[in-house]
């Protein structure tokens, strides 16, 4: 489901006399479905830098990077929106959402841009924002003033509702106390069982042990370490 070859990226800093910076040579690896791959290594060794290449958010200098069939590195702006739509969901630390708009249609939103039921989009939304333990008294409102733990279950939510063929987790269990890390991990390993291919970030050791197969160091595929 997600397969990298040769991934190399690097930055140019242009208000620092165009200084380039490598920061990944040479990534590979392969994640099928079902599977839950976990990504460890020091802070700064590029797990956060893979990530955001594989949602498309950074492009790669050279490499491949399947999802699904599709090569993000020479894939079209339209052709990764629609990745994202249908098969390639993300769950990261922070909640990025348009001011105003009521958390459950916040969690309903990839369903409706699929086009699905406005009404059983919404009832799904409940079902997991009842799962997470968002009390029904914030529902309609919007998440943007929740604290930073309700804040993350709803994004939880939100990445959870459709059911991705592939997944990115950026510490989907930080800042949640043991009651909702537990449901997050149980939503973890049903996403697995039916067949997501799964890569995340889990610094909770734990939570890492219940949920991965296995991990990728990525202080492999630092220019450092390769050198």
């Amino acid at each position: 489901m997600i397969k990298i070859e040769n991934l190399s990226k690097s930055f140019t800093l242009h208000n620092q006399g165009s200084a380039v910076i490598s920061v990944m040579e040479g990534a590979s690896l392969s994640v099928a479905s079902g599977e839950c791959v976990g990504l460890i290594g020091a802070s700064g060794a590029g797990k956060s830098t893979l990530m955001r290449m594989i949602w498309g958010n950074y492009l790669a200098n050279a490499g491949k990077l399947m999802v699904a069939g599709t090569d993000i590195v020479t894939a079209s702006p339209r052709d990764i929106i629609q990745l994202r739509r249908e098969t390639l969901g993300y769950v990261s630390q922070f909640l990025r959402v348009v001011p105003r708009v009521p958390t459950l249609d916040v969690v309903a939103e990839p369903l409706l841009r699929l086009g699905q039921d406005p009404e059983a989009a919404r009832e799904k939304a409940r079902t997991l924002l009842t799962k997470l333990n968002i009390p029904q008294t914030l529902w309609a409102l919007s998440p943007t003033t929740f604290s930073g733990g309700e804040q993350q279950r709803v994004n939880i939510a939100r990445g959870f509702i459709h059911p991705f063929p592939a997944l990115l987790l950026d510490e989907p269990t930080a800042s949640l106390d043991a009651t909702n890390r537990a449901v997050v991990l149980e939503l973890i390993l049903t996403a697995k069982a039916k067949g997501a291919a799964i890569i995340g970030i889990f610094h909770d050791e734990g939570a890492r042990d219940s949920v991965c197969d296995r991990v990728v160091d990525v202080t492999g595929f630092t220019p450092a370490k390769a050198s």
